[in-house]
Parts: structure tokens; C-alpha cells; sequence
């Protein structure tokens, strides 16, 4: 395999036991679109039911994620070492190739998995180009039963200049520096609707790209091509490098980065507490309507 950030399901099946082949299942249930009530365990209900052959499984909360940190948003990132030792306990070595899916387009939460492991300097990770769903349409094998894995010995760092907290944003904010691009659906980025954050609307200055348009009717990704000039067209005259994406938590906005790797768009980074984080402190200005 290569440092490709996207993998066919046909490609992944010939590959399906390779020593250095790693494929982790990042199946998760954020919330219901109509009540917001959330299911945490139905991703690993549903990978324990059936999944990729040879697949581990890494929950959100748990595996990718610490939720004891107060002010990051709903999902801040865990620990350097504690992300080293669920990667140890798969069995990760810098040779390993990763390769994530899950049900959503990749935004729960395969390309939050890819994110982070190009934050450990790790660039041999792709997400599945379609998910489960095109895994599933392909008939290609599934099976029930957890892999066995070797552990190993991880120490891992994130590469902290990558990543982009409240403080850094407000200073980009006020030098003009950057521009935020919101993966939310367009109705939640203007504020009308907000099943799961306490207050509806966005960062004053925002762009939206909803993360489902990075899609096409298939669940795969518009060619590359496609993706780019659309993109472009979203941010303007802004410079890709200096767009940071935001979403509710910090999650789905890995997608647009992914769609922004997948187009040659590099450089962009992510506002890791994301909307949830920017309304935690409520001297942070909000705006609502249509950016």
C-alpha cells in the first residue's frame, strides 16, 4: 500500500491478511439527527455482529477521545500516552498500514482515526472509500469474531503545531489569519436547528461546507477533480493552508480535512474543541444566518 488517504474496497480485500496490514472499525452513534439522543455502544454492537475480516474495533469515547478534559468540547483528544497505548494494544508499528472505516463517509469516526495518526507522524493510513456500505455492496467477507493482535511497545507524540485550540484561533481570528470551515449541516451552521450542542449558530466569520457533499450518491468521495474545484469555490481567495475546520466536536471536521487531502488541498488544519468547545466559554461571540 502506499500514503494514499483513500482506499477502494476491492483494494483493501487483496490485502486482507498481510502481516502489516491493520484495519480498524470506527463505527460510532454520535446522535440521533431528530431527538439527539445518543447510542455509544451500537458501534461496537454492530462491529461485534459483523465486521471486516481481520478488523479491530476503536470506540470514539474510549479509544480516540478523552471526555474527563473540561473546555475542549464534546470529544477532546486523548493523551499522547494514552493514544500510545491503545495503538500498542493493537499491535501499531511505524511499518503498520492502517486502514479506517465506518458508516458515516468516513466522519464517525475513521477520519478522526487517520487524523490522529498523521498527528503521531504516521502517513501510511487510509480510510475505506465508502465505508461498510460499499464493503457490504461488494459482498466482500465479514466475520464476528475479535482478532487476536500482538501488542507492541508505542510511544508516540502528537505534532501540537498541527493542531488548533481556542487561543491560537482568536489570534488568527484578529490578524485575519485564517478562516473557519464548518462540516455542519447548513441548517445547524445558521443556528435554526441544534439537537446536540446547548447553543445553535457558528463562529463569527465562518464558511460551511457540509461534510455530505463530500460525497457522492454512493457514499464514496467525488473524484478528486470534482472535490477540488468545489472546495475552491467554498473558501475563495483564502489559501488552503490557511483554513482550519470545525464541527461540533472536533469529529467530523477530520472529514473535510480528508476531502481537502484527497483534492491536493494541503496544509489545512483542525480546531480540535471545535463549536462545542467555543461555547463552553460564553465570552466567545456566536453568529447565526447564512455565512
Amino acid at each position: 500500500m502506499n500514503s494514499l488517504p483513500l482506499i477502494s474496497a476491492t483494494d483493501l480485500a487483496a490485502r486482507l491478511g498481510d502481516a502489516d496490514l491493520l484495519v480498524v472499525d470506527c463505527r460510532f452513534d454520535l446522535a440521533n439527527p431528530s431527538s439527539g439522543a445518543r447510542d455509544p455502544g451500537r458501534g461496537e454492537r454492530d462491529y461485534n455482529e459483523a465486521h471486516v475480516v481481520g478488523a479491530v474495533y476503536a470506540d470514539l469515547d474510549r479509544d480516540l477521545s478523552d471526555l474527563s478534559k473540561p473546555g475542549l468540547g464534546r470529544h477532546p483528544l486523548p493523551d499522547a500516552t494514552a493514544f500510545s497505548a491503545v495503538l500498542a494494544r493493537w499491535g501499531w508499528t511505524r511499518q503498520t498500514q492502517v486502514v479506517a472505516y465506518d458508516d458515516a463517509g468516513g466522519a464517525l469516526a475513521a477520519a478522526r482515526l487517520w487524523w490522529m495518526l498523521r498527528l503521531v507522524g504516521a502517513r501510511n493510513a487510509a480510510v475505506l472509500d465508502g465505508g461498510w456500505g460499499a464493503w457490504q455492496r461488494a459482498g466482500l467477507p465479514v466475520e464476528a469474531t475479535t482478532p487476536p493482535r500482538t501488542a507492541t511497545v508505542v510511544a508516540v507524540e502528537f505534532a501540537k503545531n498541527e493542531i488548533v485550540y481556542t487561543d491560537e484561533l482568536h489570534a488568527l481570528r484578529e490578524r485575519a489569519a485564517a478562516v473557519v470551515l464548518d462540516a455542519r449541516a447548513a441548517a445547524r451552521f445558521r443556528g435554526e436547528v441544534e439537537p446536540i450542542d446547548p447553543v445553535a449558530g457558528h463562529i463569527p466569520g465562518a464558511l460551511n461546507r457540509p461534510l455530505s457533499e463530500n460525497l457522492s450518491a454512493d457514499g464514496r468521495f467525488k473524484p478528486a477533480a470534482e472535490l477540488r474545484e468545489e472546495l475552491l469555490a467554498v473558501i475563495g481567495a483564502h489559501a488552503p493552508a490557511t483554513v482550519v475546520h470545525s464541527c461540533g466536536s472536533g469529529v467530523s471536521a477530520c472529514q473535510n480535512l480528508l476531502a481537502f487531502e484527497i483534492a491536493g488541498l494541503h496544509g489545512s488544519r483542525v480546531y480540535a474543541p471545535s463549536w462545542s468547545g467555543w461555547i463552553s466559554d460564553p465570552a466567545n461571540p456566536i453568529e447565526r444566518g447564512a455565512a
